[in-house]
């Protein structure tokens, strides 16, 4: 019974009960870079020599460091300083400092005084100046610290004194690039001080003379070491580029340095003797031996002319290229530059009182009993007197016969400069220059051809510089004979012998380089137009007319002949009687070439005949006003639109967008904002026509054809934001923006497409989360537009963007769909200036009938010649593609060295295509086009105005294509089978 009790209670009390385990708490980790200075501190104990711990510090100099890190890089690397005995390891951790000073968001005042403890151990000079150049370089990163800026003079002016020329230097420079003008410092460079201490006189203190930076810095203007006199003038030259204004004492010495023996101490004093002439132009400095006195930038102008003889061609280049920044000095001055011997104006004269005196003091008469008593009582030395050093006279005269080039070309630029400024001084210099066009090197020639189109505003060509011109265009280099044709477009010539001379010449030149031919009939244009007096009585010669019997009508397949007759109807715009001289088939001609030619062939108004378009006065000013009214009353028309599902809005866009381009046809000045709003609007109308309500209450099978036009528009809208962005100069952020926002709307209704096409929630996720990041992507780029954009389609889904990351595929493309028909019209606001990427093919023509035969398998060149107007980065984005009739396509890069820029927004590329093909039965045409390549991810255009982009990476997942602009150009080729 007892056992059976015991029994009982062991199973009553003796129950198990089974807790529910607690889970573990996961363990979490962090993830941490390795210390660089842990790293660096290990690599540099395993060095058993100096030469195994520079190349320790050379690998480290390689890799990037945080800007948390420097700190304590710079702490181990400082350890290591102090323990090293080699000069080349100290010298290495020194530089190594300076760079660690430039990390970004790293503040170097955190390591100046452990940088400035090592001053006081270091004895080699070589490790204190680039400790000097590592204290300028945490000095130019905290620019607003006086406390830092005047530790570091003091330690400027204390190792002022050093043996060693690297360290004055490093010293000057340090002066240069903090000090202020009124910095206090000491005569015995022991460091700064106050200016007024105790209430005494300003400048002194307890028997130290206190000295500002400019006097210190001008005392080692005598230096022993010429690398130090360098050091000290640039130096100066760095407190007037910080915007302090240097003394006017300093003018002497720099003109002492002047005749220095070495170069670089005479170059830096060319530039401080200029500075100083455009700080004291007015002021009168005393002509040294002689009581006369000259302005400041007269005498300067003197000094730096002498210097273009100088023995130095660096020196020559430098004084030559200063002489074109002189535009205050006086004329006589100016034009002495032009000839060897000393004028009379520049010749110091006595006055009639003086010579009076003169006379009076010699007492009498000679009688000539005595022998030389009326010789002079001293003798007086003519250089002494005159007022500019004869070592001057004719500077630009040497200059342009100098022996090297890079002297003859800075003088011409000088030239330039100063002619621009003076007319009288551009006449006088006119023959100098037109003598350049026969240097032996073509640089110097061709620069000299843009220095005179530059002044032919103020000059008249006679014959015989004429002639001489006119020479250059035997020249093989087609960049000269183009710039001469400018040169002539912008000249103007003194008798009809002149345009008679130079349309003999250009028609020689048109014989012997045919490709010239546009450019010359572009000179013959400008020539008529400027002188139309001129060519009147050449008429009769140049159109072969007889007042009696009747000649013989030219070719109009003649280059020469049309050349002719442009040059002759341009001058007839300015002169009416030169109409009465025509003969029957010249009217006939103009007709012909007004149409094929109308940017050669002005309008006329010819007797007798209909007035032909754009005489009445339609091109006139008004005309460009009235054009831009026109142009904002049809976007303010658009503007009324505010749903594209509003009845009667794809019939406002159809007829505003063929407004728009007709507009942008007739007015050239509008093309381009005319272009790009039809664009725009071209985008949502095909928006607009993809929403119809048919396609989206019907199921796909029923509406096939109509999907298919919704994706094609889908795809087109693509294409064309594509042309908006990088076709078209001159957008702003808001313009940029609203692109973008239409190519949002472009991927949306792709993404819905998708979803009604295709089967499966799979193939839409990575689709919806690429659409997803997108819509981030523009709300950061542009989230100071976003106020603009609250009623549109981007503003609608940023209301919704919490459900949108998470919700499925499938209520996300509900969403959007909902989204695009309910979206508000965005409206367009044009920028300032926009202008239209445009390309024209000059060469080829296309229109020769001979195929360019080949052998097949072997390459032929064929010569391109384009014009590009308004192309931003032509080097890179200017591509040329060649299609075969085969279908084959070949795109080709043109070097660098293709592209020439004879004005602004205008390029010229001149490049050859190598064609290559099998053999074809017959000759068949290739078409040549330009392609103008774009990039999406280069988000950060230079014409946008938000500065916040800058800094933002491109997408991983960048879209590149190229657009075709320019009209192509097809040309008959024909590869032959190889012989046998």
């Amino acid at each position: 019974m007892a056992a059976h009790l015991k029994k009982r209670v062991y199973e009553e009390f003796s129950k198990v009960v089974q807790l529910p385990q607690e889970e573990a708490p996961a363990k979490k980790l962090r993830l941490t870079k390795p210390s660089k200075s842990a790293a660096l501190h290990i690599d540099l104990c395993k060095a058993s020599n100096p030469t195994d711990a520079l190349q320790y510090l050379l690998h480290f100099a390689r890799s990037s460091v945080e800007a948390e890190s420097v700190e304590g890089v710079v702490r181990i690397l400082l350890e290591h300083y102090y323990k090293e005995q080699d000069n080349s390891v100290r010298l290495k951790i020194a530089s190594l400092i300076g760079l660690l000073s430039k990390t970004q968001n790293f503040n170097p005042e955190t390591i100046l005084d452990d940088t400035l403890n090592t001053f006081n151990t270091e004895k080699s000079h070589q490790i204190l100046a680039q400790l000097l150049d590592t204290l300028l370089v945490i000095g130019t990163q905290l620019p607003e610290s006086p406390t830092v800026r005047h530790r570091l003079i003091e330690v400027a002016c204390k190792h002022l004194s050093d043996t060693y020329f690297g360290v004055r230097n490093k010293c000057l420079q340090l002066l240069g690039c903090l000090c202020n003008v009124d910095t206090p410092l000491n005569k015995d460079g022991q460091g700064l001080v106050p200016a007024v201490i105790g209430g005494g006189a300003p400048g002194v203190s307890g028997g130290v003379c206190v000295r500002d930076a400019q006097s210190v810095i001008s005392d080692y203007f005598a230096d022993q070491d010429p690398r130090v006199r360098t050091a000290a003038i640039k130096a100066m030259l760095q407190l007037h580029e910080r915007g302090l204004k240097i003394q006017q004492t300093i003018y002497d010495q720099a003109c002492r340095l002047l005749c220095d023996d070495y170069e670089q101490v005479r170059s830096a004093a060319v530039q401080m003797v200029w500075v100083l002439s455009q700080i004291y132009p007015e002021s009168i400095v005393p002509i040294p031996s002689s009581n006369e006195q000259v302005r400041l930038v007269d005498d300067s102008f003197g000094k730096i002319s002498h210097m273009v003889s100088d023995g130095s061609w660096v020196v020559r280049v430098q004084a030559a290229k200063t002489l074109g920044n002189m535009l205050q000095v006086s004329p006589h001055f100016l034009e002495q530059t032009l000839d060897k011997k000393l004028m009379s104006d520049l010749r110091r004269k006595r006055t009639a009182h003086e010579r009076a005196k003169e006379l009076y003091a010699s007492g009498e008469f000679s009688s000539g009993r005595k022998w030389a008593d009326d010789a002079p009582k001293e003798k007086v030395d003519t250089s002494a007197v005159n007022l500019i050093a004869s070592g001057a006279c004719g500077a630009f005269v040497h200059g342009l016969e100098d022996e090297m080039y890079e002297v003859r070309i800075a003088a011409v630029d000088a030239l330039s400069a100063l002619a621009q400024s003076s007319a009288s001084f551009a006449e006088k210099c006119l023959d100098f220059l037109v003598d350049m066009f026969n240097d032996e090197i073509e640089e110097v020639r061709l620069q000299s051809i843009h220095v005179l189109r530059q002044i032919s505003i103020n000059i008249t060509l006679r014959e015989d510089q004429l002639d001489t011109v006119l020479a250059v265009l035997e020249d093989s280099s087609r960049d000269i004979r183009e710039a001469l044709h400018e040169l002539l477009c912008f000249t103007n010539v003194s008798t009809k012998e002149c345009i008679q001379l130079a349309l003999l010449e250009l028609l020689k030149n048109l014989t012997k380089y045919p490709t010239d031919r546009n450019s010359v009939w572009k000179c013959l244009k400008f020539l008529g137009c400027r002188h139309p007096t001129l060519v009147l009585p050449l008429v009769p010669e140049l159109l072969s007319t007889h007042p009696y019997f009747h000649t013989p009508e030219p070719d109009m397949d003649d280059p020469a002949y049309i050349a002719v007759l442009v040059l002759v109807f341009n001058a007839a715009q300015s002169c009416p009687t030169m109409t009465a001289l025509f003969s029957d088939h010249t009217f006939r001609h103009y007709t012909y070439l007004r149409d094929s030619l109308s940017h050669l062939v002005p309008p006329l108004r010819l007797p007798g005949r209909k007035q032909a378009p754009g005489v009445s006065g339609i091109e006139g000013s008004g005309s460009v006003e009235s054009a831009q009214l026109f142009l904002q009353q049809s976007l303010s028309r658009i503007s009324t639109i505010h749903n594209l599902q509003d009845p009667g809005a794809q019939d406002l866009l159809n007829f505003t967008i063929r407004d728009l381009q007709r507009l942008g046809e007739l007015q050239t000045e509008l093309a381009g904002a005319a272009d790009f709003s039809a664009t725009y609007l071209r985008c949502q109308l095909l928006l607009t026509k993809a929403l119809q309500e048919k396609l989206w209450t019907m199921a796909v099978p029923l509406c096939l054809k109509d999907n298919a036009m919704a994706t094609a528009a889908a795809k087109q809208m693509l294409e064309e934001t594509y042309k908006l962005e990088f076709l078209y100069s001159g957008l702003e952020n808001r313009q940029v923006a609203t692109i973008h926002h239409v190519r949002l709307q472009a991927k949306a209704l792709q993404l819905v497409l998708t979803a009604r096409t295709r089967r499966g929630v799979e193939p839409l996720i990575s689709v919806c989360e690429k659409f997803l990041q997108e819509v981030e992507s523009f709300q950061r780029l542009f989230v100071v537009e976003l106020p603009h954009l609250q009623e549109s389609f981007v503003g609608k889904l940023l209301d919704v963007s919490p459900r949108l990351s998470a919700c499925k595929p499938g209520e996300l493309v509900k969403i959007l769909q909902t989204t695009l028909r309910q979206s508000g019209f965005l409206n367009l606001q044009l920028p300032k200036q926009v202008q239209r990427a445009s390309a024209t093919i000059i060469e080829p023509t296309g229109e020769s009938d001979n195929p360019l035969r080949f052998t097949s398998g072997l390459v032929v060149a064929l010569d391109i010649d384009a014009t590009l107007e308004h192309v931003q980065d032509p080097h890179n984005t200017v591509k040329v593609q060649v299609l075969y009739p085969d279908g084959q396509s070949h795109v080709i890069q043109p070097k660098p060295g293709d592209f020439r820029s004879p004005g602004p927004h205008r390029h010229r590329l001149i490049t050859q295509v190598y064609l290559s093909h099998s053999a074809w039965t017959e000759a068949c045409q290739i078409e040549v086009r330009l392609l103008l390549a774009y990039s999406s991810s280069r988000l950060c255009k230079a014409t946008w105005s938000d500065s916040s982009t800058e800094s933002l990476q491109p997408a991983e997942g960048a879209t590149e294509g190229t657009i075709p602009f320019g009209k192509p150009v097809k040309v008959f080729i024909m590869p032959k089978p190889a012989r046998r």
